[in-house]
């Protein structure tokens, strides 16, 4: 039997939107994730670009369990010495609000130039409105 491989071209891809509202932060990325990548297709594999679309609405409105809005830091460096900056998961949601979920996303993508590339699947919105209503996505359930 013969392993079939589906060209990257060729793949069929499909839309999904996830709705954040009261859902977990990491239960959001890691199912996002995992569509992305095409995990759940049967001609997945590790080193293509097979998977599909995720729209993420509401993305201000995501929760995180226990004290973790106030304890939680997202930590970046400037490039230049003593440049680390910090900020909590509260101010981040203020400033941006689609960062975490996009932070949570990138972290569970392979590194490199796949999962640079898998990360432009995925539209993060702060509220409800999306302009990709003309893609007809499916409304994927968490």
């Amino acid at each position: 039997m013969k392993t079939i491989f589906v060209n990257e071209k060729d793949a069929e891809r499909r839309w999904f939107i996830i709705d954040a509202s009261d859902k977990p932060v990491g239960r959001i990325a890691a199912k996002a994730a995992s569509v992305l990548r095409g995990k759940h297709k049967v001609s997945f594999a590790p080193n293509q670009e097979c998977g599909d679309y995720v729209v993420i609405v509401n993305a201000e409105k995501a929760s995180m369990s226990g004290t973790k809005e106030d304890d939680k830091m997202y930590y970046h460096h400037t490039g230049f010495p003593g440049g680390l900056r910090a900020v909590n998961y509260k101010k981040l949601l203020q400033r941006h609000p689609e960062a975490p979920i996009l932070t949570a996303i990138k972290g569970m993508l392979p590194k490199g130039r796949l999962g640079r590339k898998l990360l432009t699947n995925v539209k993060v919105y702060a509220g409800a409105d999306y302009p990709h209503t003309a893609q007809n996505p499916v409304v994927m359930e968490i």
